[in-house]
């Protein structure tokens, strides 16, 4: 694997890995133990670490080392405005640009999720929740506002809420929320899929800071 590519793929399992709740916030991302994990050299691992660093999804310690960012309630705050901001837009230019590829996507999406929250297999249903509201963004047809909303880290909500029983008994509402803003979608109903959206943010919002 050529170096590039090995920081690539380092990159994204890492960042996978810290967006899908899977680190404890604070954990250490030693560079020898992903690189023999992942099978790549160190310094993939190493231009990694910076890349996050500069994403702040890392930070660096006093005494050397990466560690994961933990999320504080302000963060939680800032990205839902964030969230709503960018999510709105491209439900504006999706209405009218989804094709029927991204329509069928986002339905399997959600049976996914769905599936996976009957298992107990709450990281895959957050990667499904992840995946569901990327997909909404990419529907857009801009690739600038996409990249916005990757750069934005708002899957870092589930960094608390993936782990806790709250989610396991909230993933029905989460769902059905997903399922009725497709349906809006699918409409072209601009205002009822706002609205849903809305209160789709509004509702993670709370339930996050909950846990604080």
């Amino acid at each position: 694997m050529k170096s590039d590519s090995q920081a690539n793929h380092v990159y994204s399992e890492l960042r996978r890995r810290i967006l899908t709740g899977q680190f404890e916030p604070n954990a250490r991302l030693k560079e020898d133990h992903w690189a023999q994990k992942l099978g790549v050299s160190r310094m993939a691992v190493r231009e990694t670490l910076t890349r996050l660093l500069g994403e702040g999804l890392v930070f660096a310690g006093d005494k050397g080392g990466y560690f994961v960012t933990e999320m504080t309630e302000e963060d939680v705050k800032n990205i839902r405005e964030v969230r709503e901001i960018l999510e709105i837009a491209a439900l504006k230019l999706a209405i009218e640009r989804i094709t029927t590829e991204q329509v069928k996507l986002m339905e399997k999406i959600c049976k996914d999720f769905s599936n996976m929250m009957e298992n107990g297999y709450v990281m895959g249903a957050n990667e499904a929740d992840i995946k569901f509201h990327e997909t909404l963004v990419a529907a857009s047809g801009n690739p600038r506002l996409l990249k916005l909303y990757y750069n934005a880290h708002i899957p870092l909500f589930h960094q608390k809420i993936g782990k806790t029983k709250v989610y396991l008994e909230d993933h029905e509402l989460t769902n059905k929320e997903h399922l009725a803003l497709l349906n809006a979608i699918k409409e072209k109903n601009l205002s009822k899929a706002e609205e849903i959206l809305k209160g789709h943010f509004k509702r993670g919002e709370q339930a996050v800071l909950d846990l604080f």
